[in-house]
Order: C-alpha cells, then sequence, then structure tokens
C-alpha cells in the first residue's frame, strides 16, 4: 500500500519525538511491504518564525494532499509570556483544524500493566480504565466571537454551537459506543448553560436511532470527579470543545504519565494524529522526551486512517514490550534505573519490528 503522510514535527520537542515515529513507521512499512511518501512541512512558531504565520497555505495544500497527517507538538515560551502578541503558534492549529475541517478529537486513555502503579491514583481505582472521550473541535468558546471593551477593562468570549455541529460530533460518538461497551456519557454544563441545552437535547433526540445504546448525561464538573474517583465507569465521552480539553488533560495522567496517550481528529479532508502532550520547551533538544504518545498516535494512523489492524497491532505491541522491560525515559524510569534517551527508544522499537 502507498501511503502519502504529511509530517508536521512543530516546535520544542516536536521534531524528537517525531523522529522517533517515522522510525517505527518506517520499520512496519517494511515488514508489511507499504511504501511510505513523507511530506515535511511547517507550523506553530517554526513557521512563524520562517514566514510569519503559524498555518502557512503551503503547509495546508500538503496536508490536503496527504492521506494522513502525523503532528509533533506547537507553542514556545516566548509567545506565552507575551498576552498582546498577535500572532501566536496556537492560531495555527486553530486554522488547521477549522481548514481540514477536523471536528472530532478522538482521546482514548487505558493502562498499561506495567505502570500501572506509576499513576497518580490507586491501582484499584484505574484497572480496567479503558476509555475514549471525543472532543468537538471546531465550535465552542475557542471560536466564538471575543474581544475587549470598556477601554480594555473588560473581556469576553462568546460559546455559541448549531444543532448540526453537536449531531455530526454525537454520531462519531454513537457509532463508537456501538464498537465497544454500548455506553455514551454526553457531559455539558446544561443546570447553566444554554449551548450545553443544546448539546443535552440534540443528543436526546438521537438516542431512538441507537436503541442499542446505553446513554447517560453528565455535568462536567461532575465527571471531572468521578475521572479520578472511578475512571473505569466510563466508556465513550462527547462533549464540546472547552470542556473536552480540560477532561482529556486530566484523563491522560491515569496512565501515569502525559507523554503515554495518542490521539487522532478526524474531520472532513485529511485526518490529523498526534501525541496530547504539548511541546514542553524545557526538555527541547535534550533528547529526553519521552515518544511513546506519538509512536502510539502513528499506531492510531495506521489502523483508523488507514485500515491497516494488524500494523497497528505491531506498534502497540512493541510499545508494551518497551514498556515491561523498562526501555524508557527518564519520565517513567524512576531514580534507580537506566533512563534511556528519546532517540535509542525509538532505535530499540524500530530494531525490534
Amino acid at each position: 500500500m502507498k501511503l502519502n503522510i504529511a509530517l508536521l514535527a512543530g516546535d520544542g520537542i516536536g521534531p524528537e519525538v517525531i523522529d522517533q515515529a517515522v522510525k517505527v513507521v518506517n520499520a512496519v512499512a517494511s515488514k508489511f511491504n507499504h511504501e511510505v511518501n513523507w511530506t515535511s512541512a511547517l507550523t506553530g512558531a517554526a513557521a512563524i518564525d520562517a514566514v510569519g504565520e503559524p498555518y502557512p497555505d503551503e503547509t495546508h495544500e500538503v496536508c490536503m494532499a496527504a492521506d494522513a497527517v502525523l503532528f509533533g507538538a506547537i507553542g514556545h515560551p516566548r509567545f506565552d509570556n507575551d498576552p498582546k502578541a498577535k500572532v501566536r503558534p496556537e492560531q495555527g492549529l486553530l486554522k488547521m483544524r477549522q481548514k481540514l475541517g477536523l471536528f472530532a478529537n478522538v482521546r482514548p486513555t487505558f493502562t498499561f500493566p506495567s505502570l500501572i502503579d506509576n499513576s497518580p491514583l490507586k491501582r484499584e481505582r484505574i484497572e480496567g480504565t479503558d476509555l475514549v472521550i471525543l472532543r468537538e473541535l471546531t465550535g465552542g468558546i475557542y471560536f466564538g466571537e471575543r474581544g475587549r471593551k470598556d477601554d480594555g477593562n473588560t473581556a469576553f468570549d462568546t460559546c455559541t454551537y448549531t444543532r448540526a455541529e453537536i449531531q455530526r460530533l454525537a454520531k462519531l460518538g454513537f457509532e463508537m459506543a456501538r464498537t465497544r461497551s454500548k455506553k455514551l456519557c454526553c457531559v455539558d454544563k446544561a443546570n447553566v448553560l444554554e449551548s450545553s441545552r443544546l448539546w443535552r437535547e440534540t443528543v436526546q433526540d438521537m438516542e431512538k436511532d441507537y436503541p442499542d445504546v446505553q446513554v447517560s448525561y453528565e455535568f462536567v464538573d461532575a465527571v471531572a470527579m468521578r475521572l479520578v474517583q472511578w475512571p473505569s465507569s466510563y466508556d465513550v465521552i462527547i462533549t464540546e470543545n472547552l470542556f473536552g480539553d480540560i477532561l482529556t488533560d486530566e484523563a491522560s495522567v491515569i496512565s501515569g504519565s502525559m507523554g503515554l496517550m495518542p490521539s487522532s481528529s478526524i474531520g472532513l479532508h485529511t485526518s490529523l494524529f498526534e501525541p496530547i502532550h504539548g511541546s514542553y520547551p524545557q526538555a527541547a533538544g535534550k533528547d529526553i522526551a519521552n515518544p511513546l504518545a506519538t509512536v502510539l498516535s502513528a499506531a492510531m494512523m495506521f489502523e483508523d486512517g488507514f485500515g491497516l489492524k494488524d500494523e497497528a497491532e505491531l506498534i502497540r505491541s512493541v510499545v508494551n514490550k518497551s514498556l515491561a522491560e523498562g526501555v524508557v525515559t527518564e519520565d517513567l524510569a524512576g531514580k534507580d534505573k537506566k533512563a534511556y534517551k528519546t532517540s535509542e527508544v525509538g532505535d530499540w522499537l524500530a530494531a525490534n519490528i
């Protein structure tokens, strides 16, 4: 099979973790006789420095021409520390989501047997956790009207949703629930927010089309508590943009490290696969960042992007082997064990494939 993949390394540790995923993808492609065509493009702070835009038109053309996008991370402290900056790396991410029609961010949360005690939560609370959060990506407060008034002393951000935006995300959630445990939870704040009431009303109207799926409705603050009390009680969660942003980061540390969880963004054009962690600029260039989330995102790319389940399963099995044998970076190694470099983990994974 010919695989055309756009490669957006981005900023900070992005290039380092992406390099390891490329090693793994190339090893898998060689083993299964696939041909991979990589096309690199700029985004984030790197793109701002080069051309003044965080998501240039040239990058968009590369993404549109590809079968999938493998993405690293964006962000840089000089923009984070300048609240008056008119151009920011994160604007590129929002622009990319909008132009590619990436409306659903799919973030799994699961545990690894060899790392169960690395979690900040007790073993008995997290054993058996295997959930997926679907976060709506193109609507809500991140894309609503915003501004300042009263000479800059009052700021506002507007959360706006259409029924159609909710329906397409919920449809994906219902369909995914059917392939899993047939449980779907809609997360909102319908006791306060009108946009949340539209979410709940819309999903309730869709229930009749999926009679085999058990649907529950919970307020976001309650879910935030239950995710640390009893995460294994959830299967598929659907929610709006802001709530999803917060809940997925909370859920990510259940596994023991933010450097372990992959994600995909599904949409109208080219789908994108990325680790959930940020650019971690403090570690950039030190060869210490955990590449496993990016490697597992490549596994999601094989399975969900190309329909190649055996290839995806091989990657996951080799990642589990690396964890069991302690071939990990410093965030997982602990004080008394050897910490491998980012590049060494990538080499080990490719060699074992």
